[in-house]
Parts: C-alpha cells; sequence; structure tokens
C-alpha cells in the first residue's frame, strides 16, 4: 500500500512562525494534490508543552540555535515553537485535511524532543505510527513536509531502519539550510532510500 506521511505541516514552520522555513508554505498547494494518488495518507504535528527542554527560552542566557548536551544527546536549542493548543501548532490553513487518516503527535514530553514521526531523539519511546502503518499494510512510505534536514530526514531514516520501503518527494519539502540538506540526502541513500521529485508519482 502507498502512504504519503506528511511531516509537521504547521503554522510555526511556514513564513511568519516561530520557527520558519523558508518557502515552507509553497509546497502545501502540491502537498494537496499528492495526497490523491495515495491509498493511505498520515500527518504527523509537532506538539509541545510550555517550557520545553528543547526551547533555548528554557536554558538560561542561552540564545535559539546554540546546542547543548540535554541528558547525553546533542540538542539543537529552538525558538518557542509548536506550542500545544497555540496557533503555531496548527495545520497550515490551506491543507487539505479530509483524506488525512491519522495525526501522529510527537515531542510532547517536557525533557527530550522528537524529530521523528516513529520515536523520540532517543529511541526511548515510539508514537505507534510504525505499527499502525504496518498493521495497514503500508509498504511503501512517500514523506513530504517540514523541515527536510530535520524532521523529515530522522522520520525517512527511522522508517528504513522499520524497514519500510521509503521515499523522498524532494520537491515537497523545504530545508533550513540547504547545506545541511544534501548531506542528509547523501544519508538517506546510503541507508537505502530513495528520493525523486513529484512528478515520478
Amino acid at each position: 500500500m502507498k502512504t504519503l506521511i506528511i511531516i509537521d505541516m504547521q503554522n510555526d514552520f511556514c513564513p511568519g512562525g516561530a520557527l520558519a522555513v523558508p518557502d515552507g508554505d509553497k509546497i502545501v498547494t502540491l502537498i494537496n494534490k499528492l495526497q490523491e494518488k495515495f491509498d493511505l495518507v498520515i500527518a504527523t504535528q509537532d506538539w509541545h508543552p510550555a517550557g520545553h527542554a528543547s526551547f533555548a527560552s528554557s536554558h538560561s542566557g542561552k540564545k535559539p540555535f546554540e546546542s547543548i548536551d540535554l541528558n547525553g544527546i546533542n540538542q539543537v536549542l529552538w525558538p518557542d515553537h509548536c506550542v500545544q493548543n497555540s496557533s503555531g501548532a496548527e495545520f497550515h490553513s490551506d491543507l487539505k485535511m479530509a483524506k488525512i487518516e491519522a495525526i501522529f503527535r510527537k515531542g510532547t514530553h517536557p525533557d527530550i524532543d522528537s524529530y521523528s514521526g516513529f520515536y523520540d531523539n532517543a529511541h526511548q519511546r515510539a508514537t505507534g505510527l510504525s505499527g499502525y502503518l504496518k498493521e495497514k499494510g503500508a509498504t511503501e512510505l512517500y514523506f513530504c513536509g517540514l523541515a527536510a534536514e530535520y524532521c523529515v530526514f530522522f522520520s525517512v531514516k527511522d522508517a528504513l531502519d522499520e524497514g519500510f520501503n521509503t521515499i523522498l518527494i524532494e520537491d515537497a519539502t523545504r530545508p533550513l539550510e540547504k547545506d545541511d540538506f544534501e548531506a542528509a540526502k547523501k544519508e538517506i541513500r546510503q541507508k537505502g532510500g530513495k528520493i525523486i521529485n513529484s512528478e515520478k508519482i
């Protein structure tokens, strides 16, 4: 079963949001068109409690985009974003929701971040996404959304580790930093993932 997984198409990751990805809103129309080509459509949603440990504001003297050791894991400190029940955590208003069968929330534990839609960054807690997809009979996973070299990339890596046939739709994602995305794409290919453009679907 061909499955589309839409990663974090939320207001805070789009222009005007707290952690805006350049041109992040430009992929919404394409993602809406892509949904019609898939048997199953799933979305993830960053859903942080206020005062989350990944927020720079939670660490005295620290600024956004600095890095710290957080319980043994390198953690980029972010601006406060996608706080539960805030407008920034809502999906982009132009994203069509009718075909989205399930939404998996991540980053809900106050002490650890979750880039991937499958696990937290320490791989201690699963979101349940892998089991859900396997129960549904999903075999091919296609990824799109934001941000390319963080939540999309880590979700793709975990999907590969979980044994799924995994494809990144390159023109349906946008990075914070292009150079970091180039490195991410190289790793995806090395792990056996595919990278295509949407016209190939």
